[in-house]
């Protein structure tokens, strides 16, 4: 549970950042991106220790997750701004992610 918490109060941070630097549709891109790497995270956490098969189900539920957000930000904003917003959210958040799955 602490590392969800921190999971979100880095993504938060993140997003602030976003903010800062492409404005609202940032903002939007950032928030689902968090969104989606917490889902994601959620996911694959309780089968960890999992045999392959169902480890890999997981793994791949969640890139499909990070997939579905692209879509949702393409759909809702349909911005340059906000694309960026999500890229530069998530990708710190995947960099950081085993450090969030212990």
């Amino acid at each position: 549970m602490k590392a969800l918490v921190l999971l979100v109060a880095f993504g938060a941070v993140l997003v602030v950042i976003a903010v800062a630097l492409g404005g609202k549709p940032a903002a939007i891109g950032g928030g689902i991106a968090v969104i989606a790497q917490l889902w994601a995270v959620a996911l694959l956490r309780p089968k960890m220790r999992a045999p392959n098969p169902e480890f890999m189900a997981r793994w791949l539920g969640g890139m499909g997750i990070r997939l579905l957000g692209v879509g949702i930000v393409l759909i809702v904003s349909r911005t340059v701004p906000a694309l960026l917003g999500y890229v530069g959210v998530l990708l710190p958040l995947l960099f950081l992610e085993t450090r969030f799955l212990r």
